[in-house]
């Protein structure tokens, strides 16, 4: 019994089977399909009236991985702001 619970319980953290982005081989996220050629990958969060505001082009530079670890970052740190 012990052991079922916990290889039942290991599959949780394994992948799971939603769509694939073309090109970047990313599943889909909450509607969210990352984009090589949109701002950010195309992250949800542009906001008017300055959409793609990024000054010193950290998004420019920046692959997949990164620009999720900086959006990440942007609002951990803009919730403790408020």
């Amino acid at each position: 019994v012990t052991l079922s619970l916990v290889v039942a319980g290991a599959s949780a953290f394994g992948p799971f089977g939603a769509g694939k982005a073309s090109g970047l081989g990313i599943a889909s996220l909450n509607g969210w399909t990352p984009s090589e050629t949109e701002f950010a990958y195309g992250l949800p969060g542009s906001i008017d009236p300055i959409p793609n505001f990024d000054p010193l082009g950290f998004a420019e530079k920046a692959d997949l991985g990164t620009m999720k670890k900086y959006r990440e970052a942007e609002l951990q740190h803009g919730r403790v702001a408020m």
